[in-house]
């Protein structure tokens, strides 16, 4: 007799369903989003809808539901449903037998920074994260998006691929690149180029002094020097998106594009133009390292909360060393520029005490909750991964550099966590990056990694800059130069009164009772203004003690305060004297001129 095998019926596939998205911009004036999300072939009891809580590439929960308004849900037939929100970006709408869904909903757009989003009568500019639901299951699914602009005359700019045969319709594989793919919306100026045979964008809102021409020239050897780096563009279309306003620098990396703001009258002064084009190559590296080549942690985003990892300090620091780094090499700068502007991050870092107080690591660890939260005590307490940083990565690739005659470095590095990691976009460990600098460097790294990522070691620049032929020097070394006495505040006009912003921790201000917050008002008995301060104290010296006058907490306070020895204010490189040979080579052989040019 034959046994019975019991076997479960089959149960046939459920197809997913069609998501349609539809972004109105009716009356721009009142700030207002209006989305509509359409979603057929529904067949669950229930559907739920959560809102991101943060964005790739800016990790802080910035709580983008705060912004939505207006939610109401129905059929297919415009028969309302049940909805109930279960917590602060979780709607739920009761769907039984409803195979067609639609939820119309407003967002308050208000705020311009690549960040988030913004419309006036001028234009519409938004992210994905900011404005989109996401369906828990159905991240994979292909998205469609439809704009309706105000006027005939706004065209619509995005990374996204367009979808045939419709007007100003899009569409995206998956939720992840509807995230990655901001919208510039209105009657900005759009200037098309071509690099190693693909199609580049660069869109401008806002009015200023650009000049578009040389821009679009200066930016083009931005993507090929870096696509030198990588060997080749890992995309078939890339669109720059620049807003000018009147004070502001940021950008927003994604995988086909980046978001940019920048001070409208900032391109015609060279440091300020120069600042641009860095800000330029640092976005535009991130479309290899941070949105394909990126942490563990980041492998698959985490939109409800926060997604921890240690190694910020390479995703943002190292491409903050190669911003640097790759305009020299694209021509747009000379070595003399480099080094100076790189003696301003070391200045930057020596004159920040929270480098003595929190470990590079920790920082990339508490990014969530310190380094977009900025407060009074920040300098003391914290330091930026992206400064410190940059400044390890520069410090490792001296190191391979030396090692190897030139003949390796950080782009090796570079290349092989491209290849390992980043082409086939899985996410590495902090382990893992560790050990492929150490393979590379051939030089076991475990001592410095400790030293420079887990604790408050000053970093040795002197030790890494000497085979180069460089020293770091600052304004103390001069033995001419007496400096101001340290007094330890810093101080900004607001509303016309010298306002306190920080006091240094431990210092002769702070000691004697002066806080942020406080207003200076004299120094022995004569007024003092914020502009004013560096002078007057220049009238004194080390060990001199002042009586300092200030409003706190509205009491008027008189303390003495007894001011100590001068502090470093700047730092620069500077060639060595009688350089070696071997020095001369090395120098050569990494910023690709003779030591002597930058004398």
């Amino acid at each position: 007799m034959t046994e019975a095998t019991l076997t479960q019926p089959t149960r046939p596939q459920q197809a997913a369903p069609t998501l349609n998205y539809q972004v109105s911009l009716t009356q721009p004036s009142s700030h207002l989003f209006e989305v509509m999300l359409r979603v057929t072939g529904w067949q669950k009891t229930t559907l739920d809808l959560k809102f991101p809580v943060w964005t790739p590439g800016s990790y802080l929960v910035r709580e983008y539901g705060r912004h939505l308004q207006d939610f109401r849900a129905c059929d297919g037939e415009e028969t309302p449903l049940k909805a109930r929100k279960l917590s602060k970006n979780h709607w739920q709408v009761e769907t039984d037998g409803v195979a067609t869904v639609v939820v119309r909903y407003r967002i308050y757009a208000a705020e311009l920074t690549v960040r988030t989003n913004h419309l006036d009568a001028t234009h519409g500019y938004f992210n994905g994260a900011a404005l989109f639901f996401r369906l828990p299951g159905y991240e994979k699914t292909p998205i469609q998006v439809r704009i309706v602009p105000p006027s005939p005359e706004w065209r619509v700019t995005t990374p996204l691929p367009p979808v045939s045969g419709y007007a100003h319709m899009f569409e995206a594989a998956d939720f992840d690149t509807l995230v990655d793919s901001p919208f510039e919306i209105g009657t900005h100026r759009t200037y098309y180029f071509e690099v190693l045979g693909k199609p580049h964008e660069l869109a401008i809102w806002g009015q200023g002094n650009e000049q578009p021409e040389r821009m679009v020239s200066d930016i083009a050897k931005i993507v090929q020097t870096e696509a030198q780096l990588f060997g080749g563009l890992p995309y078939e279309r890339y669109v720059f998106l620049l807003h000018l306003v009147s004070h502001a620098m940021g950008g927003l990396e994604h995988k086909d594009g980046c978001s940019l703001i920048y001070q409208r009258f900032g391109f015609r002064a060279p440091d300020k133009y120069q600042r641009f084009l860095q800000l330029v190559a640092h976005e535009f590296f991130h479309l290899w390292n941070v949105k394909r080549l990126r942490p563990k942690e980041l492998e698959v985003f985490d939109y409800d909360g926060e997604n921890y990892t240690p190694s910020l300090w390479f995703c943002e620091g190292t491409t903050s060393y190669y911003d640097l780094l790759l305009p020299l090499r694209a021509g747009i700068y000379d070595a003399k520029t480099f080094l100076t502007e790189l003696g301003k991050e070391i200045t930057r870092l020596q004159t920040t005490p929270g480098r003595l107080v929190q470990p590079l690591s920790e920082s990339s660890w508490d990014a969530w909750i310190k380094l977009y939260r900025p407060d009074a005590n920040s300098g003391n307490s914290q330091i930026s991964y992206y400064l410190k940083g940059e400044l390890v990565s520069l410090l490792l690739d001296l190191l391979i550099r030396t090692q190897h005659d030139n003949q390796r470095s950080l782009d090796d590095v570079m290349r092989q966590m491209w290849e390992e990691f980043g082409k086939p976009e899985v996410g590495f460990t902090a382990e893992q990056l560790q050990q492929r600098i150490s393979t590379i460097a051939e030089v076991d790294l475990t001592e410095f990694f400790e030293r420079y990522l887990e604790t408050t070691e000053e970093l040795p620049f002197n030790r890494y800059l000497k085979p180069f032929g460089l020293r770091l020097e600052s304004d103390r070394d001069d033995a001419s130069s007496l400096g101001v006495p340290f007094f330890g505040l810093t101080v900004k006009t607001e509303n016309g009164k010298a306002m306190v912003k920080s006091a240094i921790a431990h210092s002769p201000a702070q000691n004697a009772g002066i806080n942020a917050g406080d207003e200076l008002l004299a120094i022995n008995e004569i007024r003092v203004t914020a502009e004013q301060l560096s002078d007057r104290l220049q009238d004194f010296a080390a060990g001199d003690t002042i009586r300092v006058s200030a409003f706190h907490q509205d009491t008027l306070i008189t303390v003495p305060v007894t001011l100590g020895e001068p502090q470093p204010t700047r730092y620069q490189l500077v060639p060595v004297e009688n350089p070696t040979p071997q020095q001369q080579e090395l120098f050569q052989g990494w910023l690709g001129v003779p030591l002597k040019s930058v004398a």
